[in-house]
């Protein structure tokens, strides 16, 4: 059912410059680990998936990044929004030492031990060395796959942004979000991911809009034949 927006307030949309265009995604603990072995985590809401691809959008200055590119590998560790305070508690911290100009200017502070502040559980990752979050309800091992380097052709932004493409080679899940009769599957009505929208903090709401289409579709048909994931 069409919502009752106002179709004056449709024809008349402005053209806007917003300075972030966050218009909502899963927030993401990225688990990494740092030159002399100790765990990093950070959080990030810039992602995407495919299949068993991700791509992670990053400012190439940050510690996630370079740790990311020096190890190869990384965890993608998928908070609840009942872990809102958790994530919260990294927001301003940093594990670079010393902490970047343009960080300094926001407000952020070197922090060493990421899992002691947030109050998470560090956990060992199975085909990667990068550490997991136990608390979180989904944990995704991967591995670095392509960097690319972002806009390129812009003077102010070149050399500051990139988007990483991972291969996801292990999926971890709490029992309690999959579906009673698929183990193999999350139930959407159970996982309630934390999302960040502009900035700000939100949830999904327990109830489905209404029945998807595409939904109908077993989730088997988007595996290739023969398809197994590569350690």
């Amino acid at each position: 059912m069409l919502s009752t927006i106002d179709i004056t307030d449709v024809t008349g949309s402005r053209s806007i410059e917003p300075a972030i265009l966050y218009f909502g995604t899963p927030v993401v603990l990225i688990g990494s680990t740092n030159e002399d072995g100790s765990p990093n985590l950070a959080p990030m809401s810039s992602a995407w998936w495919v299949g068993w691809r991700c791509m992670l959008g990053l400012a190439s200055n940050s510690k996630s990044t370079e740790n990311m590119i020096r190890t190869g590998e990384c965890v993608l560790n998928l908070p609840s929004a009942n872990l809102v305070d958790a994530v919260n508690s990294l927001a301003l911290t940093t594990g670079s030492n010393p902490v970047p100009p343009g960080k300094i200017k926001r407000g952020y502070r070197h922090e060493k031990d990421k899992f002691e502040i947030s109050g998470l559980t560090r956990i060992a990752g199975e085909t990667v060395a990068a550490p997991r979050a136990a608390e979180c309800p989904v944990q995704i091992e991967a591995k670095v796959a392509h960097v690319h380097k972002m806009a390129q052709e812009d003077e102010v932004w070149r050399g500051n942004l990139v988007a990483i493409e991972v291969r996801v080679t292990r999926v971890h899940a709490h029992p309690g979000i999959l579906m009673d009769d698929q183990p193999n599957r999350i139930n959407p009505d159970k996982w309630r991911p934390l999302i960040m929208s502009f900035q700000q903090f939100y949830g999904l709401t327990p109830q489905k809009l209404q029945r998807s289409e595409l939904g109908q579709i077993p989730e088997s048909a988007y595996k290739p034949p023969g398809w197994r994931p590569a350690a």
